[in-house]
Parts: C-alpha cells; structure tokens; sequence
C-alpha cells in the first residue's frame, strides 16, 4: 500500500513554485584573449561557459587557438531578449568602448560613440 505524506506534496509544490518563481540568469560577458582581443559571449551558466571555453571543447571555436582566457566583464540580466540585445550591440563596438565597461567607465560611452572626423 502505497502512502503519500503531506511532506512529499508540500516538498513537490515548492519545486514546482520554485521553477516558476525562480528568478532566470543570462550573462553577456567579456573575455580577454591571449592574443590581447576580446571575445564576448552569452550564456544562462557563466562557471559552465568559462569551463568550456578554458578547456577547448570546441576545436573551432574562436578562443580555443587564443586560451588562456580571462573573464573581465559580466553582466546578468533577467530577460534573454535583453540580453541577446545587449550581446549583439557590444560585439558591433570598438575596443574602446568595450575597455570602457570593462573599467567601469560606462559614462564614457557618449562621447565614444561620436564619430571622429
């Protein structure tokens, strides 16, 4: 005879809770290279990706030829279509405004922004 304890329901409602209440994790982030360039990337998991891109799973990746990496930005965002636009607008940016949000220097970004004519 099968028996089923108030503790195993309640234990299974505040899974369910938690996997609707638990709050998602995107991280857009900023590598640097061994060659001196960055990469920047998007995941859900930032220990597993860093792990990935250290250990060389993919042979035909863009830092596998460039390890060592160091991670020298994130950036966690709740929403994944925040974060792919965040992704997509820093990987169109130079190197200075990237060194910028790398440093912190996020006001800079304006005046890197205007052409130089």
């Amino acid at each position: 005879m099968l028996r089923h304890s108030k503790h195993s329901a309640v234990g299974s409602r505040i899974i369910i809770w938690k996997r609707k209440h638990q709050m998602n994790q995107y991280f857009v982030y900023i590598l640097l290279c061994s060659d001196n360039s960055y990469y920047t990337g998007i995941t859900n998991d930032l220990n597993r990706r860093l792990y990935e891109h250290e250990s060389g799973l993919d042979s035909k990746s863009y830092t596998f030829k460039r390890r060592p990496v160091q991670l020298v930005f994130q950036e966690m965002f709740t929403e994944v279509v925040q974060a792919i636009a965040f992704e997509k607008q820093v990987k169109g940016w130079n190197r200075a405004k990237k060194e910028a949000i790398i440093k912190g220097d996020w006001h800079l970004l304006p005046e890197l922004s205007k052409r130089k004519q």
